[in-house]
């Protein structure tokens, strides 16, 4: 990024072959919206390039990029409401089953499904801190500096959303298994 700040646009190319999967990753998990979340990620990298000069040679890139995504999202969905329109899981299954039964598979097709349904029910905070630390796989730290907190907060975030996402699971289970 550094070097794109100094003029070095063709660099940009390599950061959005580099991060455009794992900002796809973190934008759909928040608005279950593929077209949405394409074209959010790149408005992310469209900003990025014209807010270059507020990278520093200090600043976590990740870090930077993931506050950019942030701030994009909020606009998306001030502008289209998007955050409480889903569309329905099944409608992005792209997985192609490898060598697996069709029974395995469609167990693995069934959790992925519970989980997003799952997902969907947390609050939009909890879903982002999740999405970033569970899916994206970010440090502690590195939440902080997105959303703004210290790591110890991220992380207490993060196991509250996790224990929040657990009794959505169990309320469902239970409602499964009386039926």
């Amino acid at each position: 990024m550094l070097q794109v700040k100094t003029g070095d646009l063709d660099r940009m190319s390599l950061l959005f072959e580099r991060h455009n999967r794992a900002l796809f990753g973190f934008l759909f998990h928040m608005t279950h919206r593929r077209e949405a979340s394409e074209d959010m990620v790149q408005n992310v990298f469209y900003r990025m390039l014209k807010y270059r000069h507020t990278f520093s040679a200090d600043s976590n890139f990740t870090g930077w990029m993931y506050h950019i995504a942030r701030n994009v999202l909020k606009d998306q969905v001030k502008k289209q409401g998007i955050a409480n329109k889903y569309d329905h899981i099944d409608d992005h299954e792209e997985s192609i089953p490898g060598g697996i039964s069709a029974d395995e598979h469609l167990v693995k097709k069934q959790s992925h499904y519970e989980l997003y349904e799952a997902m969907r029910k947390l609050s939009d905070s909890d879903r982002e801190i999740l999405t970033l630390s569970r899916f994206q796989e970010l440090k502690y730290t590195e939440i902080g500096e997105i959303m703004g907190i210290t790591a110890g907060a991220a992380k207490v975030r993060v196991h509250r959303a996790v224990q929040e996402l657990k009794q959505i699971y169990l309320k469902k289970e239970l409602k499964t298994g009386t039926q």
